[in-house]
Formats: structure tokens, sequence, C-alpha cells
């Protein structure tokens, strides 16, 4: 059994291939640089049952020219996708809005919705939709699964989801938390279940997803009841180029003295904060070589950072009144050591500490980083966005 899942960007398509049941990658790879006429397109193919890698490198005009190398570097290399025996093509979608709120089959009429819904993420819907079109017009006889980011949030409790705004303009545009990476949250506390064993519908949990993009969950018996994205993926913790939660007067005072439009202070708090806009850098490991150099605003970036992220766990602490584990997982959250350690610095009394040799260890596996016999699990565990893809997309078409 084979999936192809498909991430699409503005410019570039990651994707994998993958047999859902076993959870082996047969292959992946990623094309960027898509519509760009000063630097060319690249692309690769990944095979790893042996380790072959296929490149090609020129212009790419848009994304099914992209995926057309890609079905033909397969092909050159034995496997033809256009044969092979796919069971379905998955799709991340970022944005599902109140319509979409499980996995869905692909249809003309489920495209045109999506692509309806680019008014709540411009950034990410019309590039998710570009990739469907073309991975249907390359496989128009496979069946194709939209898989939505929002999905997992979409039943929060109203008071959760809800903004203190105007009632009647936040339902005539639907303004309301949504949440993001849920796909991701709903993977990686459905393993810690599994880890910690018992009745999942007893199990409280916090998943912290740290990466270029950061959010956080408050997860109750397998339900999510509060997460820190909202209407969009701005808000929140501080992340690698955004700048998370914010006063909203600051938008009206930067319109009225420093001049910014809509577009210009969409560009400043997506693109020129977070980490970023205090440092200068959005890697984590640039950001702790200028720390280790002595720079004082660097310093301050990843204070602000963890600082955030440690009002985000008090404040579900309290939501969720007794928490069985918290659990930290994408790039930053599985690879640095430090951010994890500081996060959870001093929660002793709450049952919450950290083991410095299992903190540190380097294994890229789910694995436990509290001491044994701590009240709250403390782990690790790698997400797998594309495995859950895959395997809601077979779970639909059969």
């Amino acid at each position: 059994m084979q999936v192809l899942v498909i991430n699409s960007g503005s410019s570039s398509i990651k994707y994998q291939l993958l047999d859902p049941d076993s959870a082996q990658v047969m292959a992946s790879g990623m094309v960027s640089r898509i519509g760009e006429s000063v630097d060319p397109g690249e692309i690769t193919v990944e095979h790893h049952s042996d380790g072959r890698t296929f490149e090609h490198t020129g212009p790419i005009a848009d994304h099914a020219a992209g995926l057309r190398v890609v079905f033909d570097l397969f092909a050159s290399s034995g496997h033809d996708l256009t044969g092979a025996a796919l069971s379905a093509v998955g799709h991340r979608v970022v944005h599902g809005g109140e319509v979409f709120y499980e996995p869905t089959l692909i249809t003309d009429a489920v495209v045109e919705s999506i692509d309806k819904l680019s008014t709540l993420a411009p950034l990410h819907n019309p590039a998710n939709v570009t990739g469907i079109r073309s991975a249907r017009a390359l496989l128009p006889d496979i069946p194709q699964v939209a898989v939505f980011d929002t999905a997992f949030f979409h039943g929060l409790p109203d008071a959760a989801k809800t903004y203190a705004i105007d009632a009647g303009i936040a339902a005539a545009h639907g303004v309301r938390r949504y949440g993001f990476h849920g796909t991701s949250h709903e993977y990686v506390s459905g393993r810690v279940s599994e880890l910690i064993g018992g009745d999942p519908a007893t199990h409280n949990q916090i998943v912290l997803h740290l990466g270029n993009g950061a959010s956080a969950s408050a997860i109750r018996g397998g339900r999510a009841v509060d997460t820190s994205m909202g209407l969009t993926p701005l808000e929140g913790l501080v992340m690698g180029t955004r700048s998370g939660d914010l006063d909203p007067g600051i938008l009206v005072h930067l319109a009225r003295t420093a001049g910014l439009d809509i577009d210009g202070i969409d560009e400043l708090l997506n693109r020129r904060s977070g980490i970023k806009g205090l440092s200068g850098v959005n890697d984590f490991r640039a950001l702790f070589t200028l720390i280790e150099s002595g720079d004082p605003a660097a310093r301050l970036a990843y204070d602000v950072y963890v600082h955030r992220l440690r009002r985000y766990l008090g404040a579900y602490l309290v939501e969720l009144g007794r928490v069985d584990a918290i659990t930290f997982t994408a790039g930053v959250g599985e690879n640095n050591a430090r951010v994890r350690a500081d996060a959870l610095a001093g929660l002793r009394r709450f049952g919450i500490e950290v083991d410095p040799v299992a903190n540190n260890s380097k294994e890229r596996v789910a694995r436990y980083i509290s001491p044994p016999g701590a009240e709250v699990s403390v782990l690790v565990v790698p997400t797998d966005e594309e495995l859950a893809i895959a395997r809601a997309a077979v779970a639909l078409v059969g």
C-alpha cells in the first residue's frame, strides 16, 4: 500500500511516498524555488530503501511542472508513480474554516471551497489549492484526500474558541479561534497515550509543537480544549519570524505613527518579528552562537521566547487542573535540550521535573526526559504529520 503525501507551499512542494500500515517511508523529496526567474529551481527524490538520490536543477514554471519532473525522476529510477499501486494522495491543507473538520475526499467543489477559505489563510491555502490542482491533473484516477491543520481544534469549547468582539461581526466574517498544527498535536498526543498507558480517556496532556512556527495545546481525554494559535497561525507563542501574542492596540498605534498600511503590518508581524525581529536570526543554532558571544539582543530574544512558553504552560496547567504528560515535538522541541530544560525549570512542586541526562540524549525516538517515578511524565515525541495524513487518507478511501 502506498500513499503520496503532498505539502504544497507558495514556492515549494514537500512530499513523501510511504506505507501507512508499516510507517515505512519509501521516498521523499522537495521541489524548491518554483516560479523564480533569478535562481534555478531544485528538485530532489531520495529513495530510502537503497539511499539513491536523484536531482534536477533548472527553471520550474509552476507546481504542475515541478510535480511532472518528480514523476519523471521516479520513472527513470524504475518506479513509475503514475502506474504504481497508489492507494491515495493525501494533501496537507492549512485552513478548513467552519466547513472542513475531518479528512475530505477532494472534488471540484471541495477545491473551490478550500480556495474561498484563502481569506482566512492567504499565505497558505492558495498554495495548497495549487498543489491539489496540479496533483489531480497528473493523477486523475487516484483518490485524493485533504487533511486540515485546523480539524483537531474544531470542537474547542465555546469559551476557548470565542473572541470578545462584536458577535455579529465575528459571525459574519468567521472570526473564532481555529488553531493550527492540529495534525501534529493529534498524532503526538495519541502516541503519548500509547506510551504512558492506561485509559486515554482519562489523560490530560500539554503538547508543545516548537518549530519555526510554534503552538501549544491543552488536551483532555484525547480532545483539545485549548490551543495557542487563533484565527490565524500568528497568535500565541513567540516563533521564528512571527510575533505571537501582542496588544491589538499596537496595530492601531503603528498605523497612526509609523504610517504602516495593512500589508506593511502583515509583513512586520509574520516575517520580521519573533526571534528574528529581536535578534536578527531565526535559527536557534545561530541564536545560541550569538548568545555565547555575549550579544544582548540574542539573550533577550531567547528570554522572551521562554517567558511566553512558560506563560502558556501555566495557563494550561490551571485549565486542565491535573496533567499527566507534557510533550515536546517539532524541530526545536525535539532537538533543543536547553529550551526544554528552561521551559520547565523550577516546577518540581507541581510534579514536573526534567532529568538532565535523559534530556541531553541525542536519540531521535519517542522517549521520557522526566526522572523515573515523576508525577508528571515529560516526553519528547517526534511528530510525523505525513504518516498521520497518509493514514487518514487510507481510512477515508478504504
